[in-house]
Parts: C-alpha cells; structure tokens; sequence
C-alpha cells in the first residue's frame, strides 16, 4: 500500500502571472468632493494625506500623500519651511535616485541619464498608496490631467495639460535603488476646450519632459516647470497661472506650507489614472497516481473485521476513493492539503494525474 510518494523534479513546474486593475481617481474625489474632510494634515508638515472617504471613518482608505521638494540648487530662495523642502528633496532623492560613485545624493534628471542632462531641482511628488499600486504601476498606464486656467474659481479647467508616462512599456529606465521607472510627458489636453493652449511652444501632440515614475515606489516626481509659466522658466502661457491671480506656483513655493501648496494642487486635478500589477507566483505540482498506487486506503474505517469495506466479493478488485491530496515535507510533515469537490474512485484499471497549484 503507497502512503507517501515523492515527488520527481518533473512533477513541479513554478509560473508568474501578472495582474491588473484599473485605478481611476477622479478630481472630485481630491478636490473637494468631501469638503477635505478626507485630507488628512500632519502636525509636521511635511506631507498631506489624502484619502477616498473622511479620513476619521472607519472604511476609509488612504489613496496618495502629496508633497514639495526643493534641492540646494534650486533657483528658488524657499521661506517657509526651507528646511523641510530642501529635506524632502534629498530623502526622496536618496530612495530613488540614489549615491553617484563619490557619496553623494544624485539629482532627479528629466531624460533619466544620471550623469548629465537636465535636472528636476524643484519638484512635486506623489506617494500613492500600497493599496492602490498593489506590487507595481503598470508601464505605460499613469496619466494625469490637470487644469491650468488663470481663474482659480471659475473655469479652472477650461485649459489642461496631460502628464503621461509615453511609451513606458518599452523604454523604461532601471538605473534606479528602487526598481523601474519611466519619463513623464507633457502635452496639451484632448480636452482642451480654449482656443489658447496652456502650454507655450508646445502644439498638438508634441510632448515635454516633466517628471518620472517610479513603477514599483508607486512614486511620481513631477518638475515644478508644469506649474510656472515660460517667465519663470516653466512650461505654461501667459494665459495661465496655476494658482489665482495674485499667487504663482513659484510664490507658493517660496512662501507658503506645503499643506497650502498641497490644497492648491489637489483643486486643480481634473483625472488621475493608471493600472496596478499584482505578482502571482504559482507552484504546480502534478500528483500521479498509477495503476498499482493508492488502491487501498490507509483510513481505520476501510477495513471492517479484517476485511475491506468496499469488496462484496473476495476475488473482487480493491477499490478505494480518492477525497483529498496532501503535500508534505521531506520529514513527512503535512503542509497543505487539497479538497476535492467529489470522492473519485481509484482501483488498478485506473491512472489518475492530479494538479495541485499553491498560489503566494
């Protein structure tokens, strides 16, 4: 009678299987939708939280936190929280970017190339949640909408700009401590209804480098240029301004908290999108029963006064009935045990090949 049967190598083949979800983060749901009572500020101030629902309820979930970055080499002369800034910068930095060969903390840099090139030294950055971005952000999937109209109370989105990562799926970068990452692009909105376009020099579906995104950080760094006009060296026309008429992107920056600055962007998010990965690994292990194995059963009950249970004749054939696979370990310790929907009868006219996944 067969009990234990080892496994050949043969009889274990190990797969991955990616899957995705649709993550859509409408702007009514950061802007406002809740009267920010799903905004979470933190007595530190150095991020601000924002969630799907009141952020004191129970089933409420936390989607992103929002917050600023400013490097040493910033052309900006930060007065409110200065420090903060300039940390928020380098400890995103050192995350993501990483050490160059001498020590120090590298740059973010618009094209990727950590060598050269041009580099973010003022930023934004948005920390999604592990329960949205699950193992990744799909390459290819991020798009982010933002209304850029001079009016912040009226119209705000009548001229918009779109943040996507182009072509991610094939010319993503992996010079990075924190995995994959790709280049973010500015365009001019689909949408756009004004005549005017709200970024300058920049017509039809010509795009821009504005920012990177870090696929498995589930972290966009989005250079400061998409919010100042080509005055101030950023992207936009003198039709826009990106927050009222009497405060620029660059004096909130400089002077205002980041839970100001945070409020401000949050307002001005018309569609925030993208597709999570989730890793799932499997183990399938192919449990064969031949002709002459596991045709009696190891139960007590099987045998009743010496004899089995399931013969009405002495020459009939042994039969048992298959309910359940067990993997165990080498030493014979029982690790998972496998179900079936209906016992299946075995006896010596019978092969049966069973597949057991572990799904982790």
């Amino acid at each position: 009678m067969t009990i234990f049967k080892p496994l050949a190598s043969d009889d274990r083949v190990s797969t991955k299987t990616l899957l995705h979800e649709a993550i859509p983060i409408t702007g009514t749901i950061v802007s406002g939708t809740y009267s920010d009572s799903n905004i979470q500020n933190f007595a530190h101030g150095m991020f601000q939280s924002v969630y799907d629902y009141p952020y004191l309820s129970s089933s409420a979930n936390h989607i992103f936190d929002i917050t600023f970055g400013t490097s040493g080499d910033s052309n900006l002369v930060v007065t409110e929280q200065a420090a903060k800034k300039d940390n928020i910068y380098n400890q995103m930095a050192q995350v993501l970017a990483g050490y160059d060969k001498f020590g120090n903390v590298q740059k973010f840099d618009e094209d990727g190339d950590l060598t050269g090139g041009t580099k973010i030294n003022d930023a934004v950055f948005l920390s999604f949640s592990r329960l949205l971005v699950k193992d990744e952000i799909d390459k290819g999937t991020f798009q982010l909408e933002l209304g850029l109209s001079s009016s912040f109370t009226t119209g705000i989105f009548d001229q918009r700009v779109t943040i996507k990562d182009t072509d991610a799926s094939t010319s993503y970068r992996v010079n990075s401590p924190a995995g994959e990452y790709g280049i973010l692009y500015i365009s001019n909105s689909a949408g756009d209804s004004a005549t005017q376009k709200a970024l300058n020099g920049i017509t039809g579906s010509k795009e821009q480098a504005c920012g990177l995104i870090y696929y498995q950080a589930g972290v966009a760094v989005i250079t400061s240029s998409v919010f100042m006009s080509t005055s101030d060296g950023g992207f936009l026309s003198s039709s826009c301004n990106f927050f009222d008429a009497s405060t620029t992107f660059t004096g909130s920056l400089i002077s205002e908290e980041i839970s100001g600055s945070a409020d401000a962007l949050r307002k001005r998010i018309y569609n925030l999108q993208f597709n999570n990965t989730i890793e799932l690994n499997s183990t399938v292990y192919f449990c064969r029963a031949k002709h002459n194995e596991f045709n009696y059963s190891s139960n007590p009950t099987y045998l009743s006064g010496s004899e089995i249970r399931v013969k009405n004749q002495q020459s009939d054939t042994p039969i048992s009935y298959i309910t359940s696979i067990g993997l165990y370990s080498a030493d014979n310790q029982l690790l998972a045990v496998g179900k079936f929907s209906e016992p299946l009868r075995k006896d010596k006219t019978v092969e049966l090949t069973f597949r057991a996944r572990l799904d982790y």
